[in-house]
């Protein structure tokens, strides 16, 4: 992939502390436009936290995060953006969660639809257009009219992934977006993830599907206690560890590429 030499996004020193224990220690990354990062390490070392952080759904206790020229400075709290002007700020990513986090009382195309009319005051019609484009992409034009209980976990999540899509964001956040699918329908969401990191989306993953970072991220970063504790390309980090406890952690995936490996 080829890279610019400016980042499309830049951490530097990002911190995030809950009273007195610190779950991002000073985390520092670059990502740069059509980049896959994945960010991986055991559970409850950061990884999610630090995501929520990029995006300023959780504010960070310290640190910057620069996506193109907006700088988020949070060691200067007053020069933040708020109210319309965070929202805006946080439209320029596309978060796609765990738990799908779709609205249960609209459709599938009004979930598609509503960032777009509210945070991007785009008219119904036009955002409704997009929607309806987005959903052809994921597979789900012919689902528009239902209910999020009348889907299956897989499609639920590929709604979320189209309602990430519709805002046309800069930058991609995938968290655990797999962990909460029964294995059968894991498949068809890494397979639109997949096609997404083909066509030069930039993205950052946090993941434990190893199989898939491996083939799938142009950068991998292994946390463990807050922290970013090596960086690099998965041919290094994912097959040829020299870092002890990365070696550790992935020591319990040895033998799961079969069951994990599902984009083929």
């Amino acid at each position: 992939m080829p890279e610019n030499d400016t980042p499309v996004l830049e951490l530097r020193d990002v911190r995030k502390k809950y009273g007195d224990f610190e779950a991002v220690r000073g985390v520092s990354l670059e990502v740069h436009r059509g980049q896959v990062v994945a960010i991986i390490g055991p559970s409850g070392c950061g990884k999610s936290t630090l995501l929520r952080c990029i995006n300023a759904l959780e504010e960070p206790s310290g640190g910057s995060v620069r996506l193109g020229d907006q700088v988020m400075d949070y060691d200067d709290p007053r020069s933040l953006p708020k109210g319309r002007a965070l929202a805006l700020f946080r439209s320029r990513f596309g978060m796609v969660f765990q738990q799908f986090d779709l609205f249960q009382n609209k459709n599938v195309l009004e979930n598609v639809m509503l960032g777009q009319v509210v945070v991007q005051g785009k008219p119904p019609d036009e955002a409704a257009k997009v929607a309806r484009r987005y959903l052809k992409r994921v597979g789900l034009s012919d689902f528009e009219t239902r209910m999020p209980k009348a889907l299956s976990g897989g499609q639920q999540q590929r709604v979320a992934i189209a309602r990430a899509l519709a805002l046309n964001p800069e930058v991609l956040l995938f968290d655990e977006v797999t962990s909460a699918l029964d294995p059968e329908l894991v498949g068809e969401v890494l397979v639109v993830m997949q096609d997404l990191a083909q066509e030069g989306a930039t993205m950052i993953l946090v993941t434990h599907e190893m199989a898939f970072a491996r083939d799938v991220a142009d950068h991998v970063a292994f946390m463990d206690v807050g922290e970013v504790i090596v960086e690099g390309p998965p041919s290094d980090l994912l097959v040829n560890p020299e870092n002890v406890r990365l070696k550790t952690f992935l020591s319990r995936f040895h033998g799961e590429d079969s069951k994990t490996d599902r984009t083929t």
